[in-house]
C-alpha cells in the first residue's frame, strides 16, 4: 500500500498535504496524532470511500477505486460501526458478508472467525441486544470473514476492555503472520508499541 504527495483540504481547511506513507506486506502502520489531524480522512481516501486533492493511493501497484471490484476483493475495512440488518443474528450477518465477498462456505467462515473474536457464544444474539464492546468484535469480524490483503482500520481498540485490546494485538500479529498489511489509527500507546512496525505522526502533516 502506498500514499503519494497527499492533500486533502475542504473548502480553506487544509485537512493534510505532502502524505507518503509505505507499508508492505506482513507489516502493521499505525498512524497516531491528536484529533482532527485528518486521520480518519486519510484512511477513507486509502479505502476509496472519500477522495484525494492531489497525490495518488496504490494498494499492491494498482491506483484505489472504490468501483472496482478487484480493490473490494483485497480491502477490508473497520471505519465506523458496522451496519447489521435487525432481523439478523450476528452468524446470519456474518454469513451474509462472506457470501457476498465470494467465500466458499460462508457459514463455516461466519463460525471460525464469531470462535477467533471470542463472540461463539453469541452467534444467535441480535447484533442490537450486544454490549458496545460485542459490536466492536463484531465489526472486526465482518472484516475478519472475508478475503482481504489489506486490513483498515480506524481505532479498532474503541469500546474493548484490557483483555478485548490484548486479543485484538494477537489478531492483528496474526494478520500480519498470514502477510496481510495492516493500516490503522489508533490512540492506544500499548496497542500501537505491540502491533506496528511503523509509525506516522499525523500532527506533522499540518
Amino acid at each position: 500500500m502506498s500514499v503519494r504527495n497527499a492533500h486533502r483540504s475542504f473548502g480553506d481547511l487544509t485537512v493534510f498535504t505532502g502524505v507518503n506513507v509505505d507499508v508492505a506486506p506482513g507489516r502493521c502502520c499505525a498512524v497516531i496524532g491528536a484529533n482532527g489531524t485528518g486521520k480518519s480522512t486519510l484512511l477513507g481516501c486509502v479505502v476509496g470511500v472519500d477522495r484525494l486533492d492531489e497525490g495518488v493511493v496504490e494498494i499492491h501497484g494498482v491506483p484505489v477505486d472504490e468501483s472496482s471490484p478487484t480493490l473490494r476483493r483485497q480491502v477490508a475495512a473497520v471505519l465506523g460501526d458496522v451496519a447489521t440488518f435487525a432481523h439478523l443474528t450476528a452468524h446470519e450477518h456474518l454469513q451474509l458478508v462472506a457470501t457476498g465477498h465470494g467465500v466458499t462456505d460462508p457459514f463455516d467462515a461466519a463460525t471460525q472467525v464469531l470462535e477467533t473474536v471470542g463472540l461463539a457464544a453469541s452467534a444467535d444474539r441480535l447484533p442490537l441486544t450486544f454490549s458496545s464492546g460485542q459490536r466492536r468484535r463484531l465489526a472486526l469480524a465482518s472484516a475478519l470473514v472475508r478475503p482481504r490483503r489489506l486490513l483498515v482500520l480506524d481505532e479498532p481498540e474503541q469500546h474493548l476492555d484490557d483483555a478485548g485490546r490484548r486479543w485484538l494485538a494477537s489478531t492483528l500479529e496474526a494478520e500480519k503472520r498470514a502477510g496481510g498489511t495492516v493500516l490503522m489509527v489508533s490512540h492506544d500507546v500499548a496497542l500501537v508499541d505491540a502491533v506496528a512496525d511503523q509509525v506516522v505522526e499525523a500532527d506533522r502533516w499540518s
